[in-house]
């Protein structure tokens, strides 16, 4: 039986690449606990395995001299022979748990060790096995993965990484991000469910998922013609994408777009439907919140860089697509540009813009002592009709005086501020 069990060990370590020594010495204090459990020993056992017969010697300790006066515990033991005529047979019952658990760990820790650094990369899997609580995906021959999508209601310390509107089948291909690699020796934050659990944990509702479909969808973007700035998410529903081109000349969103939208297309398909807008980012926060409130038209925008805050007006009919439904565009906007978005419509800003210090421009004379309009459209480009006797602004305009009187006004032609 002993000579059985060393061959056995000797093969599984081969074929597991596990140190053989390592192995024997975890069988040794596993086996301590066992027979100290089976004798009764109230001091503890210590066994030894004879690494070339595979006997197993199992002693008793017995304690010398005086306990120690602080802790009261004993430090020198004697130890006596108390081993069982079927201390093999102990032994190899012993052996199995503390293989399988050994072949367990090894495994995880080559797993940890192969992609602790590849969190963020985006996979291609396949489903195994769907249960409540999490999914089963195979991303190499000899790898899981787990897709958690746990009741937060129920478990608000676990995951849920699925878009609510996806379910998955039994060998299902898709793509996911990789977002975390538990660390076997870590056992600081356990995992319910641990011995079950896959190491490797991906998700579908991870911003970082579109902006790598992104990459391997747009040429430019892999080559980093244009770089995606920024990603805000609501999964299943809609993303907003801020991008950018690194050089001159491409436009980046018309390159994320593609001929009739077929880039895009192909990353809203990957992504079950869900929506996604591409908006041009800009180094001024008043433009590239505009753009980022896309598809709403925006009159203008008031920054305040030191509150991170900024108050956005639109016209009135602009109000509800501004906002969006439930409030999702300007959520998935203050996300994307990092400012706390505060719109109100042409009738409400009045009272914001009422106290607000403004520069007269300059009076620009036509001919007959006629003056233009001074009204500047969002885009910045002023209104070519002859203003009303009196006033600053032509007919169609003059309703935005009280508007835009006291209102300050950015030295960029193409500012919305």
């Amino acid at each position: 039986m002993a000579g059985n069990m060393i061959e056995a060990l000797e093969a599984l370590c081969k074929e597991k690449h596990i140190d053989r020594q390592d192995l024997l010495d975890r069988l040794e204090k596993s086996l301590e606990k066992s027979y100290a459990d089976v004798l009764h020993l109230d001091y503890g056992a210590q066994v030894t395995i004879d690494a070339e017969s595979g006997k197993v010697y199992v002693y008793k300790l017995v304690p010398v001299g005086e306990p120690d006066e602080e802790t009261g515990e004993y430090t020198e033991f004697d130890t006596v022979d108390v081993t069982p005529a079927d201390s093999s047979r102990i032994a190899a019952m012993q052996a199995k748990v503390e293989i399988k658990s050994i072949v367990r760990d090894a495994s995880r820790k080559k797993v940890y060790e192969e992609y602790r650094y590849r969190i963020g990369d985006m996979i291609l899997g396949t489903v195994l096995q769907t249960t409540h609580d999490f999914d089963i995906i195979k991303i190499s021959e000899d790898v899981e993965a787990e897709l958690p999508h746990f009741d937060q209601h129920r478990f608000p310390e676990e995951r849920n990484e699925r878009p609510r509107n996806e379910r998955y089948s039994h060998n299902m291909r898709l793509r996911a991000v990789i977002i975390d690699v538990r660390n076997p020796d870590d056992h600081t934050q356990p995992v319910r469910g641990e011995r079950q659990r896959k190491s490797i944990v991906l998700s579908r509702t991870d911003p970082r998922l579109v902006k790598r479909l992104f990459e391997q969808e747009i040429p430019e973007v892999h080559d980093e013609i244009v770089q995606v700035r920024n990603v805000a998410r609501d999964a299943g529903v809609r993303s907003k994408v801020s991008v950018s081109s690194s050089v001159d000349g491409p436009d980046p969103v018309g390159a994320c777009v593609g001929p009739k939208g077929s880039r895009v297309r192909a990353v809203v398909s990957e992504l079950r439907g869900e929506r996604v807008d591409v908006i041009q980012w800009s180094e001024d926060p008043a433009k590239y919140i505009a753009n980022a409130l896309s598809p709403a038209r925006v009159s203008r925008v008031i920054v305040d860089p030191e509150s991170n805050r900024a108050t956005v007006i639109v016209p009135d009919d602009q109000l509800s697509l501004a906002i969006g439904k439930e409030g999702q565009n300007a959520r998935l906007a203050a996300r994307l540009t990092g400012y706390h978005i505060d719109i109100k419509n042409e009738s409400l800003a009045r009272d914001v813009l009422r106290d607000i210090p403004y520069e007269r421009p300059d009076e620009v004379s036509l001919e007959g002592g006629e003056r233009r309009c001074e009204y500047e459209g969002p885009t910045g480009v002023r209104c070519r009709n002859i203003a009303r006797p009196g006033s600053r602004y032509c007919g169609i305009h003059e309703k935005y005086a009280d508007l835009i009187d006291d209102a300050p006004v950015s030295d960029d032609s193409d500012s919305l501020i």
